[in-house]
């Protein structure tokens, strides 16, 4: 019956490490939508000499990113153990 104990043990222990990563690349990918994708935004929306171009080539870059690491979490998540 140990074993059986160790091996439950053992796959709670991998399922929350996978879980704990995925919120941490969760509020990665906040964190660079907030402060690259739309804070640059509303700071040369409300500039009195705004320049849009390069704001907005930065702003999809965040964007991407900011989609790009959910889905990897989702991937991540595939390998949690029933």
């Amino acid at each position: 019956m140990p074993e059986l104990d160790e091996e439950a043990r053992d796959k709670l222990v991998a399922n929350e490490r996978i879980k704990f990563t995925g919120t941490y690349a969760n509020g990665l990918a906040v964190a660079i939508f907030a402060v690259g994708g739309f804070a640059p935004f509303i700071s040369t929306a409300l500039s009195d000499r705004p320049h849009f171009a390069p704001v907005l080539i930065a702003m999809a870059v965040c964007w991407i990113m900011s989609g790009a690491i959910p889905s990897g979490v989702r991937h991540a998540l595939r390998d949690l153990r029933p």
